[in-house]
């Protein structure tokens, strides 16, 4: 059967991230795995309401075909939530995707040719290091710290690279480090985009999930020449199983995402996208907003306070400003995909090895640690197991190094 297939379906491989979460779905795991919204939290009550009230009201348009930019009052909701992140913009210049992860897809699909590369931050989010492969894009990685891209090796990268077609960036609350780019790297980002006229890819599913601190303006608010396609989702604020994000980009580009969006499957959701636009008609998403970060911040502090309690001195990790994970080192001796099968077998605790957010890989000791699924209880004696396991298997190894293979500027708690 294999020579029925492409030769670009053949390098495709599943997700290690989606393989993991199989295993970390068993009841009997602690799961630090996924990126996933606490499911207590979705307003399942509110929901039965908006539900009935669009089927009673707008029942035959809501399950009859729509437009491939979609539902006008709910591309008029997404103009006025992106205010706040200092875009300005109309429904005209939104498309709605299904989820931000087809943003990316088709992000792969318009920019890319085979052996083209983009610029990415290092370590970078695996959905769209897998989207962008599809494509038989490469990668070169950015050295990266805790204020975004490192911009002198941006700018090296863009002078010597050949075949550069996007720079992608994660700026809020970066999946898999958490960390946030500072205003200066954000301004800098856009002066070399506009110098090497490169268009940037801003993916920003956490933007809206901010603990502490000033919200910075999106790197879209401070385009210029209409080069940033902001990818926004519906998913970690609202419910993710409705399946519903977008893309926000100047005219000629979100054409092209337009064209591309009916080749794949013509439009959203209707009834999804109805949903989403009525619960905002009724309710205060913004409050309901509130509620996901405070108990995500009060999940957030359970962790680092449980992590300094029981990790060894030699291991390090990020402190999060918002949206859902912690960015782990251990000593450079330490596979961490090899220790994920024995933390599995033997104290039932599940993370995502780091090794699959590097696209070049070489990087094998950190780990990508999700606050935002488990109950208080389960994030102290996942963390009180996994700290025991990373003594055991520093004293079993022998620690060669305290020098991290990976390193960063870290917020150490």
């Amino acid at each position: 059967m294999e020579q029925l297939f492409s030769d670009r379906i053949k390098d495709v491989k599943a997700s290690e991230i989606r393989e993991i979460l199989k295993l970390a779905a068993r009841h009997d795991i602690i799961s630090f795995a996924g990126g996933l919204p606490a499911p207590e939290l979705f307003p399942t009550k509110e929901m039965e309401v908006v539900t009935q009230l669009v089927l009673e009201t707008m029942g035959e348009e809501a399950l009859q075909y729509c437009p491939t930019e979609g539902y006008n009052p709910l591309r008029d909701h997404i103009a006025n939530r992106m205010k706040p992140s200092g875009i300005e913009v109309t429904r005209d210049d939104i498309l709605i995707t299904s989820g931000s992860q087809q943003g990316l897809d088709f992000s792969g699909k318009i920019f890319l040719n085979p052996g083209d590369v983009v610029l990415c931050e290092s370590p970078s989010y695996l959905g769209a290091i897998n989207a962008f492969r599809a494509y038989e894009g490469t990668f070169r990685e950015i050295e990266t710290d805790i204020q975004g891209m490192v911009m002198e090796d941006l700018e090296k990268a863009l002078k010597e690279s050949k075949n550069v077609k996007m720079i992608y960036a994660i700026p809020d609350f970066q999946n898999p480090s958490g960390r946030t780019w500072s205003l200066e790297r954000r301004k800098k980002l856009i002066e070399l985009a506009n110098k090497y006229n490169k268009p940037i890819v801003e993916d920003n599913p956490y933007g809206d999930l901010i603990f502490e601190g000033e919200r910075l303006p999106s790197i879209k608010s401070l385009d210029t020449k209409g080069l940033v396609i902001f990818l926004g989702t519906f998913s970690k604020t609202f419910c993710p199983g409705l399946r519903i994000g977008w893309v926000c980009a100047s005219p000629e580009i979100l054409n092209k995402f337009i064209m591309v969006k009916q080749s794949a499957d013509l439009q959203c959701n209707s009834m999804s996208q109805r949903e989403i636009s009525i619960f905002m008609d009724k309710y205060d998403l913004d409050k309901h907003v509130e509620k996901i970060k405070a108990v995500y911040r009060r999940r957030r502090d359970l962790m680092m306070d449980s992590m300094k309690k029981y990790f060894p001195e030699s291991v390090t990790w990020t402190h999060p400003t918002g949206g859902l994970f912690t960015w782990v080192i251990v000593p450079e001796n330490i596979d961490t995909k090899k220790l994920m099968e024995k933390s599995l077998a033997t104290i039932k605790v599940a993370y995502v090895p780091g090794a699959s957010f590097f696209p070049n890989g070489g990087v094998t000791n950190t780990m990508r640690v999700n606050f935002s699924t488990m109950s208080d209880e389960l994030i102290v004696e996942g963390i009180k197991r996994l700290g025991k396991l990373l003594h055991e298997e520093i004293k079993s190894l022998g620690h060669q190094s305290n020098e991290p293979l990976y390193r960063e500027e870290f917020t150490i708690v």
